[in-house]
């Protein structure tokens, strides 16, 4: 009695974050889990005497399966209730992290972080779908934000929390952690969470699907061979040849399709184009540079792991301030003086970064990452704003399932660059460990510049469109 009573309290109240709670939860989770690794990785390397090349896979090809799945969400969604759906994501990912924290050797390691990925894949669009369901309309700007800020604190967050639980346990801990969450996120689902969507078993164009796997498949393992074999090898020109040619027949297909699995028309909208590779850079910027700056903290300066968090921790602050307020925005300023803000802060700190030695003292360091994170959501979630604004209402779930899938996979793609770029700056100097991996640590810093250049001037050529929008996700 004492049950029903509760249930139906919580179903009446005006606080329908309980419904979402569970997967608030869970994409804290995944979020976290996207970037919690990079801290580890040199003690990765060493647990397992293999290489950062092969490493960095664990970051990847997390980030790849995110973005295979997010696609998919949708005809997902029409064979399956919402509970099942996000049940079986938390299960996946509980069981996909104990096997990954009991892993004895690398390639268990990273296939079951892999499917750790899939349940990433499945909650992040269904938490803005049911959000955009059980809120009333007055409050759904509000709800949002809060999922805007648990998707960019999570990630900024994740090297701290990291580098604390490896200051005093070992890397498998890091995954035995993310099971007490993920278990309270399945009973809030159990408990609370309602079914949004109505179960119609559409056809699904298997052909499709394999061309979207397969081809962003390809296009990731050809990047990350680059670090390996050389940008002009046979092994990374092959895999880069199939996967453009199958994602170009992807395309093609998607087109022409009366019931497409994502509708790519949407990109014919120019604003809407420019505005999807501008969040995709911003993505991609931040990762590469929360990549590689752990990295150097621990080769190069030689700090610890657990210093290694707290020096990123004010830059983690800084993110999650921004993130508070960043949904706001764009209400008041629009997308582009917040993303032209947003790229020239983010310049001057990577700036400060490739300036950096093997003597830069830690406030420097802090200072350049503080720099770069102050105002990564100013970018993200007004571009996104503006985006949907760009496009007809009937379109917004279509362009919201392409502005969360693509940043995932040039994230990947940007990691994978990093890597290769790293292992050139070490090759191309000679000197002590130290010496080669500040060297490492530039070029891949380079890119991060070169792209943050590129959003700035793509920013510029954008047009401001205020209307109202709907921005359910498909």
């Amino acid at each position: 009695m004492e049950k029903r009573l509760f249930s139906s309290w919580i179903r009446k109240s005006n606080t329908p974050y309980f419904v979402i709670s569970g997967m608030l939860l869970g994409a804290f989770v995944g979020m976290f889990s996207e970037t919690s690794l990079n801290i580890a990785l040199p003690t990765l390397v060493k647990s397992f005497a293999t290489t950062t090349a092969t490493v960095q896979w664990l970051v990847t090809g997390y980030m790849l399966v995110i973005g295979i799945i997010l696609p998919l969400s949708s005809i997902i969604s029409k064979w399956f209730t919402t509970r099942q759906i996000i049940s079986f994501a938390l299960i996946d990912f509980m069981v996909g992290a104990a096997i990954s924290a009991l892993a004895p050797n690398f390639p268990l390691l990273l296939t079951r972080r892999m499917i750790q990925g899939i349940g990433t894949g499945l909650i992040l669009p269904l938490m803005f779908a049911v959000t955009m369901q059980v809120f009333p309309p007055q409050k759904i700007g509000t709800a949002i934000g809060v999922n805007g800020l648990v998707i960019m604190f999570a990630p900024a967050i994740g090297p701290t929390l990291t580098g604390f639980i490896l200051g005093k346990l070992s890397w498998n801990w890091i995954f035995w952690l993310f099971i007490p969450f993920l278990a309270i996120a399945l009973f809030c689902t159990l408990k609370f969470l309602v079914n949004v969507e109505k179960v119609t078993r559409p056809r699904v164009d298997k052909l499709s699907i394999m061309e979207s796997v397969i081809g962003c498949s390809c296009l990731v393992v050809g990047v990350s061979f680059a670090s390996t074999f050389g940008w002009l090898s046979w092994q990374v020109l092959t895999f880069l040849i199939i996967g453009i040619i199958i994602l170009a027949a992807y395309t093609v297909r998607q087109v022409k399709l009366p019931v497409p699995i994502l509708k790519l028309q949407t990109l014919k909208n120019k604003n809407f184009a420019i505005c999807v590779v501008i969040v995709m850079l911003d993505f991609g910027m931040m990762l590469s540079a929360m990549y590689l700056l752990p990295m150097y903290i621990q080769n190069s300066l030689m700090l610890p792991v657990a210093l290694t968090g707290i020096v990123m921790l004010p830059g983690g602050v800084i993110n999650a301030i921004t993130s508070a307020i960043a949904g706001r925005i764009y209400d008041y300023a629009g997308f582009k003086k917040p993303a032209i803000c947003r790229f020239i802060i983010a310049l001057v700190g990577a700036v400060m970064l490739f300036f950096t030695t093997v003597h830069s003292s830690i406030a420097y360091v802090i200072a350049a990452n503080v720099i770069l994170m102050i105002g990564g959501p100013l970018a993200m979630s007004p571009v996104q704003s503006g985006a949907l604004n760009s496009l007809a209402p009937t379109d917004s779930g279509d362009g919201s399932t392409i502005l969360n899938t693509v940043p995932q996979i040039f994230g990947a793609i940007c990691t994978a660059i990093a890597t290769s770029l790293l292992g050139m700056g070490q090759r191309s100097v000679t000197g002590s460990s130290p010496v080669q991996f500040v060297a490492g640590f530039h070029y891949g810093v380079s890119f991060t510049i070169t792209v943050i250049i590129i959003g700035i001037i793509l920013v510029a050529l954008t047009k401001e469109q205020r209307k109202s929008v709907d921005v359910r996700h498909k």
